[in-house]
């Protein structure tokens, strides 16, 4: 008996002008914690969390793109900084024979949204390690986000509670 598997084609197995967005590697391009009190906090435990996100790109090569991810939040309560994290998740990204509205989209929906687990994972790690309860950061609608961007010169933070 033999075991065979079927799936998608091997990139190779295109044809040279299919469109092609492949994620090449995903890594942990730079970090920071602050926390200038540490774990203490005055009161109950009530912090106001901002939230902000920003995608930047670069070209590595002619189908390789660099996206990196950065997500920025801060914790206060009373408005005491608790907490600062900052962490730029980073993947590598072949993309090709796309057009330039379809490319544009991409790396601000489909990359960050392939790069948010990641980057919402180091934020946990960081929060926790720091001696804060558990800290999860909600769900984020790259796609949302693109939309009700399109035609404003910059985006705007995101804010939870």
């Amino acid at each position: 008996m033999v075991n065979e598997t079927t799936g998608a084609a091997p990139a190779n197995d295109l044809p040279a002008d299919a469109p092609v967005l492949a994620l090449q590697s995903v890594y942990l391009k730079d970090c920071s914690y602050e926390a200038p009190n540490g774990p203490r906090v005055d009161g109950a435990w009530n912090p106001q969390v901002n939230l902000d996100l920003q995608t930047g790109t670069a070209l590595v090569s002619p189908d390789l793109r660099e996206v990196v991810l950065t997500v920025t939040v801060s914790a206060k309560q009373n408005d005491v900084t608790v907490f600062l994290v900052e962490v730029k998740q980073a993947g590598l990204f072949l993309i090709r024979n796309l057009g330039e509205s379809d490319v544009k989209r991409a790396v601000s929906t489909v990359c960050p949204g392939l790069l948010f687990p990641y980057a919402r994972t180091a934020v946990s790690q960081l929060v926790s390690q720091g001696g804060f309860p558990q800290f999860l950061l909600p769900p984020v609608n790259f796609e949302a986000l693109y939309a009700g961007n399109q035609g404003q010169p910059q985006a705007q933070p995101a804010q939870t509670n």
